[in-house]
């Protein structure tokens, strides 16, 4: 009887514990399931959009003046895109891809070294004023970007570089947001790993490309890929800075077409050669999401 009674006891802290924990599964699903219909409308909101825009460009034209918004055509056609293709004076999307490429690779290349040695004095090195030359640098990089517009262009017309790759390549070379970026992720590095190497004989420069490099790659592969983007996307100042047709970028390229194809003569196409523009960024990101989840942990070049 006392082993029945014991076991009875034992059934009922135990039963009462299941359901517990079950009640408190139950509201973690709850807003687990929130939390996901949220991200899905938002999904939603984002790609919607972007699937109108590429059905767009298969859609005939009439088809676009008439049938209002429909998420797919009634008949697909590639006409849009063979059209965008073969027109190489007005408005050679190819030859604006190209430069763009080579601008935004010219311009993320400098950028990592740039950034990489200008954050390893602010984190590495002792000089007077560091500090205070830093925050004063990101304090000022708050300001909205026109304000330098005129100043920018008026240093970019002096040195002859208007209409060149150069006016989209130099500037912004050690934006702060990057430059951030790397000197927290430097400082979670040991500085004991410094000390070893200056009492082996090492320089500055021995333990920026032999210690210090090698610990950042996760950060610096992330600001290029922000730079690279910024780049490529950059609208604003390449419409300034570029006349010349054959030299723009696809920026740029992008609202000359909208004097080309725009006011519902030939909607498709300037949507066809939108998409076109988006598909290297596009495929970029896809092939580097891991590295952008590793930037999220400053400290996340450093194994334990």
């Amino acid at each position: 009887m006392a082993n029945q009674v014991a076991g009875q006891l034992d059934k009922g802290p135990l039963v009462s514990g299941q359901n517990g924990s079950k009640r408190k599964g139950s509201g973690f699903s709850i807003s687990k399931y929130i939390s996901y219909l949220f991200l899905i409308i938002l999904c939603v909101m984002w790609i919607v959009p972007i699937i109108f825009g590429i059905t767009t460009s298969f859609r005939s034209q009439t088809e676009v003046v008439t049938s209002g918004f429909r998420l797919f055509p009634k008949e697909w056609i590639f006409d849009n895109y063979v059209k965008i293709l073969d027109n190489t004076s007005t408005a050679p999307i190819l030859r604006w891809l190209v430069n763009s490429l080579f601008i935004a690779s010219m311009h993320t290349l400098l950028v990592v070294v740039v950034i990489s040695i200008t954050g390893y004095g602010y984190s590495r090195m002792k000089f007077k004023g560091r500090d205070t030359l830093f925050f004063t640098l990101l304090g000022i990089s708050f300001f909205p970007g026109v304000v330098n517009l005129i100043p920018s262009y008026k240093i970019i017309d002096a040195l002859g570089w208007v209409n060149t790759s150069w006016a989209m390549i130099i500037p912004g070379l050690a934006g702060m947001g990057n430059l951030f970026l790397v000197r927290q992720f430097m400082n979670g590095i040991p500085k004991e790993l410094d000390e070893s190497a200056h009492v082996d004989g090492a320089g500055h420069f021995r333990i920026y490309f032999s210690i210090i490099v090698p610990l950042i790659k996760p950060i610096l592969i992330v600001c290029a890929l922000f730079s690279f983007t910024g780049s490529w996307n950059d609208f604003l100042w390449p419409v300034i800075v570029f006349t010349d047709v054959d030299k723009m970028p696809v920026t740029a390229g992008l609202l000359l077409l909208q004097d080309i194809y725009g006011n519902y003569r030939m909607i498709g196409q300037l949507m066809g050669s939108a998409i076109l523009a988006i598909i290297p960024t596009l495929v970029l990101f896809l092939f580097a999401q891991k590295y952008f989840v590793q930037s999220i942990n400053l400290n996340s070049g450093i194994k334990g």
